[in-house]
């Protein structure tokens, strides 16, 4: 199963082909900006019974360096057998399609993107026949971007560092620059503010980070009621709006007796935990939020 993180690495850049030769600008590499994408089949299954996917595959067509392919491929770690698959892939790509391949691993750690990064030469030592030469970013390529003026004037950019950054220190404060940044996207775009918000969440997993991140979005329940909210509702994840109400609590200091948790916890209306959300803005105390009305 695909995890969260590794899914939004490469789906980032589904969402904003764009994104790739902004972030590869880093790496001394220059790509002209696309001027159109389209999504091309991940499966490269052959008819023979070997099964071999991409991660993400896109055609990148510019204005003045033609078109190629983007093969993004999303690396949780060191894997010995990936080079001779990735040399497979850009072979069967350009095969295939007759156009050049280029492609991207996306590394959370910084280990795995040194590991990455090191061209691979395939053939005998003698006569190497392939160098593989990957584009590699991770934490030490993609910027810190943790002002909300950075992240406005790109925020795909910004929800990339997030979840490359997740781990580091700055990671906070990339955090509330983005959700400054998606607050006034919100306002003009709510559809794609909601996109960024959920890959957001994915990119960070399962790291404190992530925990964060539900706390902001929370206490700014103009975005959180009407993005993450209606998510969950529609994933029937009820569990999700006690955990976020939890989260509020807690952040504003107010004390929830093991009493108040188990009402919260177990309560699977979604208005009745909408509304003690909002309540939560303001409260002081747990009993506000059961409150009924007058």
């Amino acid at each position: 199963m695909v995890s969260s993180p590794h899914e939004a690495m490469h789906r980032i850049f589904q969402q904003d082909p764009g994104l790739f030769p902004r972030a590869v600008r880093a790496l001394g590499v220059s790509f002209s900006d696309p001027v159109s994408a389209s999504p091309f089949p991940t499966d490269l299954t052959e008819n023979r019974p070997l099964e071999r996917r991409v991660d993400t595959l896109l055609r990148l067509d510019t204005a003045k360096d033609g078109s190629f392919l983007l093969a993004v491929e999303a690396q949780g770690g060191q894997d010995a057998d990936k080079p001779a698959s990735w040399a497979y892939y850009l072979a069967f790509l350009c095969a295939k399609y007759k156009m050049p391949a280029v492609l991207l691993v996306v590394c959370r750690d910084r280990q795995t993107a040194a590991w990455a990064a090191q061209q691979v030469s395939l053939g005998p030592p003698q006569w190497p026949t392939l160098t593989l030469r990957p584009l590699v970013l991770g934490p030490d390529t993609v910027p810190v971007i943790d002002t909300p003026e950075a992240a406005a004037k790109d925020i795909p950019l910004a929800v990339l560092s997030s979840a490359l950054h997740s781990r580091a220190p700055e990671s906070d404060a990339i955090l509330k620059a983005l959700a400054a940044a998606l607050k006034g996207l919100q306002a003009d775009d709510e559809d794609t503010a909601s996109i960024y918000i959920e890959l957001t969440e994915q990119g960070l997993g399962k790291t404190p980070a992530a925990d964060l991140w539900r706390h902001l979005m929370a206490v700014d329940l103009s975005i959180f009621q009407s993005q993450t909210a209606q998510a969950l509702r529609a994933e029937g994840l009820a569990e999700g709006l006690a955990e976020a109400l939890l989260v509020v609590l807690g952040g504003r200091g107010i004390d929830v007796s093991d009493e108040a948790r188990d009402r919260i916890t177990s309560c699977d209306d979604h208005d009745t935990l909408t509304t003690w959300l909002t309540r939560a803005a303001t409260a002081t105390t747990t009993a506000e939020l059961f409150e009924q009305p007058a």
